[in-house]
């Protein structure tokens, strides 16, 4: 078993903001919102932030792994107190902390002691895949290049499902770097950057849409052509006295996988002209005297 000294460091469950009893499917969502809200593009020039999501990504590579996270689990059981301090009773020794413990796990000799070497598994590696929005919507077949032991690349083959998300993590089991002593190769973790639309963006399955109209539409309600993906459009009507920022659903123009389809969510914004001329500046006026509440005179 391969433990790491951070691990007795460091409480992943609590980095993610999730408990240690928490399901997979729980821990996912914790660290996939994080990763949007930290990300270094989301925050340019934050150190702090960006500090923040690497402490993230180092957790979720923990125990976002469910047999990584039974070792972390068991060796946080463990110590620093379990082990009476080996914290400080061992800073001195010239072995690390993690060689004892990964003794003690793998049923090697006693400290101090060489034990037969055991099979360990391949250290984790990660790279990074960009996608366009269309890609990241239909899914596609790729390839995606990582390093090997000597420092040269190799192409890994991988099928990227339809409606996957940016910053998504798949992980390609043993195409990692190769275990020791005849130990399994360690996993590729495949981070997904998905290219933003023009239009569209996304909310899970649901597909999000800025729709502009002008103050007349949205006072007096109208027909709007809303685009639809990746081609086409609906119509959408709009109630008198539409506000902006009212977001309206329309059922089933969203993302679509095998067995569900998300919804588009269209969002008004109520623009203003810049220029007027004369005619309009006088048609407005009138208005504004029909509706004295909200003069600041």
């Amino acid at each position: 078993m391969d433990v790491k000294r951070e691990w007795f460091e460091k409480d992943y469950y609590q980095t993610l903001g999730v408990s240690p009893d928490a399901k997979e499917k729980d821990i996912q969502k914790a660290y996939r919102k994080l990763a949007r809200d930290l990300h270094p593009d989301q925050n340019p020039g934050d150190t702090k932030a960006e500090e923040r999501f690497k402490d993230v990504s180092a957790a979720y590579d923990v125990i976002g792994d469910p047999q990584t996270r039974g070792k972390y689990d068991e060796a946080r059981q463990m110590g620093p107190g379990g082990m009476g301090g080996f914290s400080s009773n061992f800073s001195g020794q010239a072995g690390d902390i993690s060689d004892l413990i990964n003794s003690m796990f793998s049923g090697g000799a006693s400290y101090g002691q060489t034990a037969h070497p055991r099979p360990q598994k391949g250290a984790n590696q990660q790279a990074q895949l960009r996608l366009s929005f269309d890609e990241s919507i239909n899914g596609i077949e790729t390839s995606v290049t990582s390093a090997t032991e000597s420092g040269a690349t190799q192409s890994v083959k991988i099928r990227i499902p339809a409606g996957v998300e940016d910053q998504q993590r798949i992980r390609l089991r043993g195409k990692g770097r190769p275990g020791a002593h005849g130990g399994p190769s360690g996993d590729l973790i495949v981070i997904i950057r998905v290219t933003p639309h023009e239009l569209f963006g996304r909310d899970e399955m649901n597909l999000t849409l800025q729709l502009p109209v002008t103050f007349i539409e949205a006072a007096l309600g109208a027909d709007i052509q809303v685009p639809t993906y990746p081609a086409g459009s609906v119509t959408l009507r709009l109630p008198a006295g539409t506000q902006t920022g009212s977001t309206f659903r329309v059922k089933g123009e969203g993302v679509k996988d095998l067995l569900t389809s998300g919804d588009l969510l269209v969002t008004v914004e109520i623009t203003v002209p810049q220029t007027l001329d004369k005619q309009q500046e006088k048609a407005l006026q009138e208005l504004k005297d029909l509706f004295p509440e909200t003069s600041n005179d």
